[in-house]
């Protein structure tokens, strides 16, 4: 069974910082492309951020040079490091594990950010 568990979210004052984890289970962790996602009601989920199993990043760019993906394989953690967070940074925040046509996601974590 494929487990994603997310952590980490709460509320922060703009400028502030949050780190989320997201620790998965029941996946070959290393070589699965690791994601994070947000969605506010209303619109559709949008792509954060994403890593492989290499390393290798892409950020979207309402983020870039203020979000920070990180990947711990040892741990079958990955980590999505906030700073300067913005109001509009508001959103449920979610985990995906993606390799060929499969697709798992955890359960979300809410980020309020406070002007």
């Amino acid at each position: 069974q494929v487990l994603l568990v997310e952590s980490g979210g709460g509320l922060v004052q703009a400028g502030g910082s949050l780190r989320l984890s997201c620790a998965a289970s029941g996946i070959r962790f290393s070589i699965y492309v690791m994601s994070w996602y947000r969605q506010v009601p209303g619109k559709q989920r949008e792509l954060v951020a994403r890593i492989t199993g290499g390393g290798n990043t892409n950020y979207a760019n309402s983020v870039k040079g203020r979000f920070t993906i990180s990947r711990d394989n040892a741990k079958n953690t990955v980590y999505l490091q906030m700073n300067s967070l913005k109001p509009e940074d508001t959103a449920v925040y979610y985990c995906a594990a993606s390799i060929g046509s499969a697709n798992y996601w955890g359960q979300g974590t809410q980020v309020t950010v406070s002007s």
